[in-house]
């Protein structure tokens, strides 16, 4: 299931982050590679602020629908 589905407080594992090279390449740069773990600290307009690796990261809708837990 995509990121944009997972509740709000709740820890889950990636499994598969999809799209073209660049945005895979963005999304490792910001923290998300398989078989790391995030959570979702609230959602804002359907965007998201996550916690991933000890960070807190503001990603769009359109990201957080690439990313597969």
């Amino acid at each position: 299931m995509p990121l944009t589905f997972a509740n709000v407080g709740e820890e889950n594992i990636i499994r598969k982050i999809g799209g073209n090279a660049d945005t895979k390449k963005h999304l490792e740069n910001l923290g998300f590679v398989v078989g790391g773990n995030v959570t979702i600290i609230s959602t804002i307009s359907g965007n998201l602020i996550v916690k991933v690796k000890e960070s807190r990261v503001a990603i769009s809708r359109e990201l957080a629908n690439k990313i597969m837990l």
